[in-house]
Formats: structure tokens, sequence, C-alpha cells
């Protein structure tokens, strides 16, 4: 059962469908997380006379922006790239996500503004909603104790390559709890309790169901640990089990 902020948040999604579809143009949404996409995902296609899609400025975003679009309408999200560096490297410290998440919170920034933002422990990109870009660039200037420099970037100079390892492992079938143990060195006893407690996403849907059957290439979210790509069976064993592989996201 819906809170009443989620309550709040499906009919804000309904009334931008309803924009986009009675005004004939291209209507976005704030950054939606996990928990927000799943509640747009389940909203009855009935409710919704405008199609949408969802991006968050590069592949595999998990914070993500939705675009309710008229039929055949050419259009552009309205995200920018903001480049976050130390002015002097040799004397900055080494920053985590949640410096960063942290230093734009203190900015006054609301965390629905902004989508992921990716580290690499010297330099950052925070993908933002096109209206803060500036201001970010012009404030961001100190992260903890390190001096920063920031900047607005096009969307087509972000380059990222996530860095991930590959884990194969057998499993009796291809169910949702089987292959999050090939990814998490977790006993089942542990997983269930995460997938039942609706901490797990598969391709933005919330799945409570530990025996949910994966198909090949689905991303898997699970709140609070990481990400996980399934990318399918690669043998059969001669005791029935299946060898599968996973793409686990560092």
């Amino acid at each position: 059962m819906m809170n009443k902020e989620e309550t709040m948040l499906k009919k804000r999604l309904v009334e931008l469908s309803n924009t986009a579809y009675h005004r004939d143009i291209a209507v976005f949404s704030d950054f939606l997380n996990l928990n927000e996409l799943n509640i747009l995902h389940t909203i009855p296609k009935n409710m919704l006379p405008a199609r949408y899609e969802t991006w968050g400025g590069y592949d595999l975003s998990e914070r993500q922006m939705a675009a309710f679009l008229p039929d055949a309408l050419c259009f552009a999200y309205p995200i920018k790239a903001v480049r976050v560096t130390p002015v002097n490297r040799r004397f900055s410290e080494e920053l985590t996500h949640r410096d960063y998440l942290g230093s734009l919170m203190n900015l006054g920034i609301e965390r629905c503004k902004f989508g992921d933002i990716l580290t690499d422990g010297e330099t950052a990109a925070v993908f933002v909603k096109e209206e803060i870009a500036d201001y970010i660039a012009e404030n961001l200037l100190r992260i903890r104790h390190t001096q920063v420099a920031a900047s607005v970037q096009d969307m087509t100079e972000i380059q990222y390559t996530p860095r991930y390892e590959t884990l194969k492992g057998t499993v009796p079938s291809v169910r949702l709890d089987t292959v999050l143990a090939v990814a998490y060195p977790l006993s089942r006893s542990r997983l269930v309790p995460l997938i039942e407690g609706g901490k797990v996403f598969v391709n933005g849907r919330l799945v409570t169901s530990n025996g949910y059957h994966l198909k090949e290439g689905d991303i898997i979210s699970v709140r609070g640990t990481g990400r996980i790509v399934y990318d399918g069976v690669l043998s059969g064993t001669k005791k029935g089990r299946y060898m599968v592989s996973v793409r686990k996201y560092i």
C-alpha cells in the first residue's frame, strides 16, 4: 500500500502525462529513484495517455528522468553533466560518492534535481537538471577540505566506461535468488529477506518474488549494495544445473 508521498508522486506523474498529451509537448519529471521508477512502471497504462521513456544521462544510470511524449515528437532530455575536479590534485583528498552528495545537498539542492554521481576517487561527473547546472558550477567550490572547480559539459563529452568483474557459478535454475547468490556471497536466508523486503529491482521494476525468472541482459539493482547484469547461461552440467555469468559493477 502506498504512503502519502508515493500517492502524491503517482498523481503527479499522471498529471505530467496528461499535460504532454493534451498540450502536445514533451514534459519531464525530476530524477526518480528506484522506488519512484517502480511506481511509474506500475501505473496502469490507461491512466497515462502519453507514452513515456526514462533516461539518466548514460547507459546503466540508476536515477532517471521520465519523459512523457506525444507521438512522433523529437526531443532532448533537459539534463546536463557537471564535471568536478580538484584545483590542486597534489593536495586533494580521495573523495567518495557520499562526499560529493553531501556537498551538493549543502548547496540547498533537492536530491530529485540531480541524478547519478560517477566518481573515480579523483574527479566526478554529476548528471543534473539543466536549470541548476550553472548554479552548481558557480557555487560548488569545496568538498570536505579539497578545493574544487566545477564546469558544465556537453553530454557528448562525458565518457563513462563502468568497471565490473565477471563472475560465474552454477545454479539449479535461473531464479533471482540463485543468480544473486553468484554475485553476492550471501546465504539464501540473507538474500530472500532482501528480495521480499523490497530492496531488489529488475530493469527498474520492484521484484519481491525470489523465484522470479531472469532473462539475459536483465539489470538487477540491490538497493544499498550495487548492480549486476545477468549475462545468461553459458552451459549445462551433467547434474542438470546451469553455468551462468553475471557482471557485477564496482
